[in-house]
C-alpha cells in the first residue's frame, strides 16, 4: 500500500472540509490539532466534522470547527437487520454528500469511515496507507505511517504534510464553556468548595478493567492530599462508573466530593479545567486533562504513554516498566501475570508525583 505515491494537495483552496473521527473519547481529542491546522491553513473553509453522538460534546463550541456532524454508531450498527433503520442510513448518506465536500480526511480508517468518506461525494479523500479492515482503496491519497509506535497526535498530525499544515504548531484548542463553568462552580459550592479554593480531580474507572488501578489506591492518594496540602479530591466518571466511584469515596475521608453520574460532558470539561492537579489512569477526562494543559499524573498499566499518553509529556506518567507491558489486553482474565503492572504500582509512586506538583507551585485555574 505504500507504493501509492503521496500528491502535493496544499496548493488548492478547499471550500468544504470533512473530518472523519467519530470515537473515541481520547481519539477524538487527539485529532483536534488537525482541526486547527486546517482551519489555519484554509481560514475561509466550512470545515465539518463527522463525530459519534458520545462524543459530540467535545467539539461543539470549538471556535475553528463550523459543523459537527453526529453519528449514531450504535444505531446504525443495525444496518441490514432493520429495514427503517438501514433506511435512515441512506437518508444520512445522502444528507452527507448533499454538503458537497471537496476534501475529506479520514483520521478512524475503518471500513466504516473509509466507505463513508467514498459515499460523501468528494474528490480528493485522504486516509491511512495502512488503514484497516481493507479501508484503504476508498481513499484518492493515503498516509505512510512510519513508526507504528508514534503518538497518536503525531500520527494524525502527518495529513499536515500533503495538505500543507506540518509547520502549523500543534495545538487542542478545547473549548470550555462559559455555562459550564458557572454549573460547576455552583455545583461545587454547593459541596463546600469555594470559588478559588484549589481541588483535586479524580476519574477512578475506566472502560478496560486493565488500566483500572485499584479503588483502595485511588482511596489512599486522595487520604494523602486531605491530609498534606489539605485540599479537596473530587471524584467524576460516567454513569457506568459510579461503583467505583462510590467504592472511593467510602475509603477517602470527609473531604471527597463524589460527581460521578452526576455531570454532562460540558461540567466535566469545566471540572477538569478548574482543577488544581488531575490523577487518572488511561481514560478519557485524562486525555482532557492533557488538551487543557493541566498539571497531572497519568497512570498507566496495559497501555502505552508513548502511543497514547499525555502528549510530550514523558514525566507525568506513573508506570512500572514492566516487560509485558504494554500487552493492550482489556480483561483481567486474559493476564498472565495477574495484573502486575497496576497491581503492583503503589499510592507512594504516585504521592511522590503529587508532592513535585505541588512543589512546583500549582493552585487553581
Amino acid at each position: 500500500m505504500e507504493r501509492f505515491a503521496l500528491r502535493d494537495l496544499s496548493r488548492r483552496d478547499y471550500e468544504r472540509i470533512l473530518i472523519i473521527k467519530p470515537s473515541s473519547f481520547g481519539d477524538v481529542i487527539h485529532a483536534l490539532p488537525v482541526l486547527n491546522g486546517l482551519r489555519r491553513r484554509f481560514p475561509y473553509a466550512r470545515i465539518s466534522w463527522l463525530v459519534s453522538t458520545s462524543c459530540i460534546g467535545l467539539l461543539q463550541g470549538h471556535p475553528a470547527l463550523d459543523e459537527a456532524i453526529p453519528f449514531d454508531r450504535k444505531r446504525y450498527g443495525q444496518i441490514g437487520r432493520s429495514l427503517r433503520i438501514t433506511v435512515e442510513f441512506m437518508e444520512f448518506v445522502d444528507a452527507l454528500r448533499a454538503r458537497k465536500f471537496d476534501l475529506v480526511l479520514d483520521l478512524q480508517g475503518l471500513f466504516r469511515s473509509g466507505f463513508l468518506s467514498l459515499a460523501s461525494g468528494a474528490g480528493v479523500r485522504v486516509g491511512f496507507a495502512a488503514a484497516r479492515e481493507f479501508a484503504w482503496p476508498f481513499y484518492t491519497d493515503r498516509v505512510a505511517v512510519p513508526d507504528p509506535e508514534m503518538h497518536a497526535v503525531d500520527r494524525n498530525y502527518l495529513f499536515g504534510r500533503p495538505l500543507g499544515f506540518a509547520e502549523v504548531p500543534i495545538e487542542f484548542g478545547l473549548p470550555v464553556r462559559p455555562e459550564a463553568r458557572a454549573a460547576v462552580r455552583r455545583l461545587l459550592a454547593d459541596q463546600g468548595i469555594g470559588r478559588q479554593e484549589p481541588y483535586v480531580l479524580m476519574a477512578p474507572a475506566t472502560r478496560w478493567e486493565t488500566k483500572r488501578w485499584p479503588a483502595r489506591y485511588f482511596a489512599a492518594v486522595a487520604e494523602w492530599i486531605q491530609s498534606e496540602p489539605g485540599w479537596p479530591v473530587v471524584l467524576i466518571g460516567a454513569n457506568e462508573e459510579v461503583e467505583v466511584a462510590r467504592q472511593v469515596a467510602e475509603l477517602a475521608g470527609s473531604r471527597i466530593v463524589n460527581l460521578a453520574g452526576k455531570t454532562e460532558l460540558a461540567e466535566v470539561i469545566a471540572l477538569v479545567a478548574g482543577a488544581s492537579v488531575v490523577v487518572m489512569h488511561d481514560s478519557g477526562p485524562m486525555h482532557l486533562a492533557t488538551a487543557l494543559h493541566k498539571p497531572m499524573v497519568a497512570i498507566y498499566g496495559p497501555t502505552s504513554p508513548a502511543r497514547t499518553g499525555p502528549y510530550q509529556r514523558p514525566e507525568v506518567v506513573a508506570q512500572l516498566g514492566l516487560p509485558c507491558s504494554p500487552c493492550y489486553l482489556k480483561r483481567l482474565a486474559d493476564c498472565p501475570h495477574g495484573h502486575r503492572c497496576l497491581g503492583e504500582l503503589s499510592p507512594e509512586v504516585v504521592t511522590a508525583k503529587v508532592s513535585q506538583l505541588l512543589a512546583a507551585g500549582v493552585s487553581s485555574s
